[in-house]
């Protein structure tokens, strides 16, 4: 099964360290990630706001010259990303006249986009692929207990259909800091919106829904936090 990966914009520069760490890490792990040839932004999830069939473009697009360089899977680290592209492809698939338009739209692309590159998070390689007893025999440097909560935000579970673990109760991240000899720790707001792109235009309401969140986390004992969305990072 070949893997492709998809970096996104962010992780090309706000959040290139988080790339930067994960490649290492997949390098380590005896899977590397290569990266796909000419992606571009998918469209963030404001392609989302309506069924409008142009908004999905970006995504396909993606998820057709992923088809074309012969990727099985295409592997995303920003959970937005994740979710965006995930969507759209659903989007597109589920409706004939939506696969017929958007192939007629995209005419000076190589081929015709059939579907046939799943999108995966790599929370999900690395339970379910790698597996985390495998990383547990990798860990030079375990976590000593740190007490970590794990900040799932909207993207990684919603919706259900899209979810990477269970909806309602996800403990994959949870599961991956006490791999890493930390200590996952539940809190009651790990799942609640951080504010999204509300931080440009009602900064207070996302400061209110960031404080929510940290408070949550703090009564709950943790002494970190940890999540896969570059902006929920960058607004918490």
């Amino acid at each position: 099964m070949k893997l492709g990966y998809f970096p996104g914009c962010t992780l090309k520069t706000n959040a290139k360290n988080f790339e930067d760490s994960a490649m290492q890490v997949m390098d380590i792990l005896g899977q590397p990630l290569e990266e796909m040839e000419n992606w571009i932004c998918c469209g963030t999830v404001f392609s989302m706001t309506t069924d409008d069939l142009m908004l999905q473009l970006s995504s396909i697009r993606n998820l057709l010259r992923a088809e074309n360089q012969g990727y099985d899977e295409l592997v995303t680290l920003c959970s937005m990303c994740y979710n965006t592209l995930k969507r759209a492809k659903e989007f597109i698939l589920n409706d004939e006249e939506n696969l017929r338009k958007v192939n007629d739209f995209m005419y000076k692309e190589d081929s015709k986009f059939k579907g046939t590159t799943d999108v995966v998070h790599l929370l999900s390689i690395l339970k379910d692929r790698i597996t985390f007893d495998e990383i547990k025999n990798k860990v030079t440097k375990p976590l000593k207990d740190l007490k970590i909560g794990a900040y799932y935000g909207c993207l990684l579970v919603r919706p259900k259909e899209l979810a990477i673990d269970d909806f309602e109760d996800p403990v994959i991240m949870e599961e991956l800091v006490d791999t890493l000899g930390g200590e996952g720790v539940v809190f009651p707001y790990r799942l609640e919106c951080c504010g999204a792109y509300q931080t440009v235009t009602e900064k207070d309401v996302t400061i209110k829904r960031t404080y929510e969140i940290i408070n949550s986390a703090r009564n709950a004992g943790c002494e970190a936090l940890i999540t896969s969305c570059p902006l929920c990072a960058f607004n918490l």
